[in-house]
């Protein structure tokens, strides 16, 4: 195992350790011991925020999105498994393999204005790393609609995460839940190699986390192999641009869409506080940096004409992922930034939501299925407040 995987196993260990005295969550209104993790949430806008547990009960929570019937849907990594191969069967994985996994389990949840919470399906793969390195589990990454279709892609997915005969991909899933293929992200990957790869951190089937719809295509960012891609929906599937060949092994995970493409990146292990950035893609296909001084960023959100970037842990001491110490931080187009949420536990990603509030998946991975849950900030509260 490289140190970066070392200390990364370390801190999740210390983030399950905080929470192992927990009970899980129920799948509705929170419980005592949600509540008492977001009573450790702070804003500081300089206004009144209404914060708020808006779903607990959640696997493993990453992407979010809002479906035109105006209710949020969840992609869930879900509860891993014991299915795994071997280097007989296909590549492994350096380092934190070998993944074991469970060909059903990965999730995508529908929420209710009220916080109640509905599985729209739970048939995609889900699959964690070893019990040595974390038991860290990843299924469907991120959700988009295109039009009233619901579309999903994984991340869990692939015989390099123990699941001999499946891959990560694009799926739309349909109102009955079951879903359809229409496009292999594994297989694409294998055949157009990235220009500088990470052969000491390298996933053969990929680890995509986040996608955005436009236009009628999918767009997808994957962080190990380091690209953006867009995929039709007949299954095509273009580079964008390799994010490896100007950048290195920076592990871009967050993707937004506003006027032009933006790039948030994770970064490697140890942390190294304030060294990440956000990137915009520009005409000509270039990656040009709009904000540094940023830390393992997971996502990317615009709103009122400022950026908000998600940073999953932060401190100078924090060298791996640290409960505790997430961030949202806003970013005027003047370049001026504050810290508007801090006290985030392990954030996975976030979106604004048609009333304006902020919603956050917190808890999004390395604590126990039914811990996750999804915060509300409700930043414009102050506006209608006497």
């Amino acid at each position: 195992m490289t140190p970066r995987k070392r200390l990364l196993v370390g801190a999740l260990a210390l983030g399950l350790s905080l929470v192992a005295a927990l009970p899980t969550a129920a799948e509705s209104p929170a419980t005592p011991s949600t509540r008492g993790i977001v009573s450790l949430v702070q804003t500081h806008t300089g206004y009144p925020v209404k914060v708020s547990v808006y779903a607990t009960g959640l696997n493993n929570p990453r992407g979010l999105t809002f479906g035109p019937d105006g209710q949020l849907y969840v992609a869930e990594g879900g509860r891993g498994g014991s299915h795994t191969t071997s280097a007989m069967d296909c590549m492994q994985v350096p380092g934190v393999g070998p993944y074991s996994g469970s060909y059903t389990g990965g999730r995508i949840s529908r929420i209710d204005h009220h916080g109640h919470r509905v599985t729209i399906t739970n048939k995609f793969p889900s699959s964690q790393t070893s019990a040595e390195t974390g038991s860290l589990i990843s299924g469907v990454a991120d959700v988009a609609f295109i039009g009233h279709t619901l579309y999903a892609i994984t991340a869990g997915a692939g015989c390099s995460h123990g699941l001999k005969g499946t891959y990560n991909g694009i799926a739309r899933v349909d109102s009955d839940g079951s879903i359809h293929w229409i496009a292999n992200l594994s297989r694409y990957q294998k055949h157009h190699p990235v220009q500088n790869a990470e052969e000491e951190d390298f996933e053969p089937d990929g680890t995509w986390y986040s996608m955005v719809a436009l236009h009628g295509h999918l767009y997808a960012l994957e962080p190990n192999h380091g690209e953006l891609v867009k995929v039709s929906l007949d299954g095509k599937i273009r580079r964008v641009v390799d994010v490896s060949a100007s950048q290195g092994h920076i592990v871009p995970t967050a993707l937004a869409y506003h006027g032009r493409f933006f790039i948030g990146n994770l970064g490697t292990f140890p942390i190294s506080a304030g060294s990440e950035k956000v990137l915009r893609l520009t005409r000509n296909g270039q990656l040009w940096p709009v904000a540094d001084r940023l830390t393992t960023v997971l996502g990317i959100a615009f709103h009122h004409g400022h950026m908000y970037v998600l940073e999953n842990t932060t401190g100078k001491d924090n060298l791996a992922p640290t409960p505790g110490t997430g961030k949202v931080v806003r970013i005027d187009p003047s370049g001026a930034r504050r810290a508007v949420i801090t006290g985030l536990a392990l954030p996975s990603a976030m979106t604004f939501g048609p009333d304006g509030a902020l919603y956050v998946s917190n808890m999004g991975f390395g604590f126990p299925p039914g811990m996750g849950q999804v915060l509300r900030f409700d930043f414009d509260a102050w506006r209608h407040s006497p």
